[in-house]
């Protein structure tokens, strides 16, 4: 049997993808580009075991047996076997060749840390674990992002850490439709991302089906897609690598308001974010508006949750003032509401909260992350930390 653990991170575009121009391939109408958030906050765990004693393959999900029958799945699973087919690799450990474990069936158990189908990339990752693991198990070096597409278009960018670029391609093959690294996770150390939990609950339209619905009946895809998001890929990636975050946050509020825009322009019209996702928008632009500069910027992917990107140094007054008007409530809660990395928690002063013309509006938010850029996925050495154990079965069921 071959056991292999990995942990693969979540990430947040900046640069939005949203809609396909080959759904069967998930190829994208425009190219994209995200922040890999650490996986020590947020991400999927997966272990896959391959043995020639397992009868099929089997995967379970947050615990519970799901079907292989999804076509997304199989399609990981037979696309990381073709390739290991192709390519030469040295025995296992135990003396297993490559050639001799591409019949083996496998049994894979994955879990996210955070809330699965809630608007937080959770497929992004998800897929990006799958496949990062089946690639050690089955000995497939070199990118495999073009099968992590297959599975889920984003999970291609969760194969990667710091800050990476999913480009369109121009093949029909897709093969050229695949995720390169822009700057490692440790080029901007500076950057933090404070994800605020608005739903925690499955969004009312997936983002497969919003895609889609889009792509039929919106005038304003095809203009964002062919004439703005060509422009706003380079203009990113410049800032990103001259670490210009004026430039970074402004692109990327725009960015994120084009999306839902045309998520709007859709008919009938998708409506991701709610009340408490516009409030947060205001309060982003009165401090930055207090300020006198750009200190931090909003983002919402399809769902109400926003990621806001601050650097480390405005982190705290940034926090105390979203604590402050959206906080927790209930004082008596025993769930920690500020998570993640440590910050100093204040009563911002009487100017900063002047700024604003809302009175706080308690139990807006679920829960507040503090994370920042980190690493793609990770193996794990430790066996302890498999989800399944030395008999090819999940450690724990629900």
């Amino acid at each position: 049997m071959e056991i292999v653990t990995c942990r693969a991170p979540v990430n947040i575009a900046v640069i939005k993808y949203w809609g396909k121009r080959n759904e069967k391939l998930i190829l994208p109408v425009n190219s994209s580009l995200s922040a890999t958030l650490d996986i020590d906050q947020l991400c999927t765990k997966t272990t896959v075991a391959a043995s020639n004693k397992f009868k099929t393959d089997r995967i379970w999900l947050n615990g519970r047996e799901e079907s292989l029958d999804n076509p997304r799945l199989k399609k990981c699973l037979a696309e990381i076997r073709q390739r290991a087919r192709k390519r030469k690799s040295s025995p296992t450990k135990d003396g297993v060749t490559p050639a001799a474990m591409l019949d083996w069936k496998v049994h894979i158990c994955s879990e996210n840390n955070f809330p699965t189908a809630a608007g937080l990339a959770s497929s992004a990752a998800g897929y990006a674990c799958l496949v990062a693991t089946l690639a050690k198990v089955f000995k497939v070096e070199g990118n495999v992002s073009d099968i992590a597409r297959q599975g889920s278009g984003s999970a291609c960018r969760s194969m990667y850490g710091g800050f990476v670029q999913w480009l369109m391609g121009e093949e029909e093959t897709g093969e050229d439709s695949i995720a390169e690294q822009v700057v490692t996770e440790d080029y901007w150390p500076e950057m933090r991302i404070l994800i605020l939990v608005v739903s925690d609950h499955k969004k009312a339209t997936s983002s497969t089906a919003g895609m889609q619905s889009t792509v039929e009946t919106s005038p304003l895809l095809p203009h964002r897609a062919e004439k703005i998001v060509p422009d706003r890929m380079v203009a990113m990636t410049t800032a990103i690598e001259e670490k210009d975050f004026k430039t970074f946050a402004e692109l990327t509020m725009k960015d994120s308001n084009q999306f839902h825009a045309v998520c709007l322009d859709t008919y009938p019209p998708i409506s991701y974010m709610n009340d408490t996702s516009r409030h947060i928008v205001r309060l982003v632009h009165a401090f930055n508006a207090f300020k006198k500069q750009t200190k931090a910027a909003y983002t919402f992917d399809a769902g109400p949750n926003a990621v806001l990107f601050t650097l480390e140094n405005d982190v705290s007054e940034l926090l105390s003032f979203i604590n402050h008007f959206l906080p927790q409530g209930d004082e008596d809660k025993e769930d920690v509401f500020i998570r993640g990395l440590p910050a100093d928690i204040h009563t911002p002063s009487k100017e900063l909260q002047s700024a604003v013309t809302f009175d706080p509006i308690p139990n807006s938010l679920r829960y507040i992350i503090h994370t920042k850029v980190g690493p793609g996925p990770v193996t794990a050495e430790d066996p302890e930390l498999g989800l399944i154990d030395s008999n090819g079965q999940p450690k724990s069921l629900k």
